[in-house]
């Protein structure tokens, strides 16, 4: 059974780096506070690097201290709540650009859902997870991945009925 040594530590971060960056993105909502996300996984995961078996694939073990980490953050941030000042409505309209604007939708109520609902789909949906991956990276059992998958999509799908109907008309 052979350990990691740094070289192994830089080539994933090269190789996998920017596909981790995305996932603490669609999970934080800010691209700021993914990087910084990803900076302290990454942290972490190198502090244990020696000591993963080099015949195993180490992205799960990072993935699951990202998730850990935009967990606990969203706890904390529970009690100091951000004051944001409301936006005007835009109305939406069937431009060119309706794609870009049902992703920025999508994504303000990605960021609307709880942390856990909100890793769950970005697990499954984006990382293409199954339920078991799913259910392994967050600790927790494939009924409970199963029920947080179908109450933040249900969630999403009520949210955005009325967002999405004038643009699909």
């Amino acid at each position: 059974m052979g350990r990691r040594d740094d070289e192994s530590f830089v080539e994933f971060v090269a190789e996998r780096g920017d596909a981790l960056l995305r996932t603490a993105s669609l999970m934080c909502g800010a691209r700021q506070d993914a990087e910084d996300i990803l900076q302290t996984a990454l942290e972490k995961a190198y502090r244990h690097w020696g000591r993963l078996d080099a015949d195993t694939d180490p992205e799960p073990y990072v993935r699951r201290i990202l998730v850990n980490l935009v967990i606990s953050r969203s706890r904390r941030w529970k009690v100091l709540r951000e004051i944001h000042m409301a936006r005007p409505p835009e109305t939406p309209t069937l431009a060119g650009t309706h794609a870009v604007e049902l992703r920025g939708t999508l994504m303000d109520e990605l960021r609307r859902l709880g942390a856990r609902q909100r890793a769950v789909l970005v697990l499954r949906f984006w990382e293409d997870l199954s339920e078991a991956e799913t259910a392994q990276v967050l600790g927790c059992s494939v009924g409970t991945v199963k029920s947080q998958a179908s109450r933040g999509l249900a969630r999403l799908r009520e949210r955005l009925g009325a967002n999405l109907a004038p643009m699909g008309s």
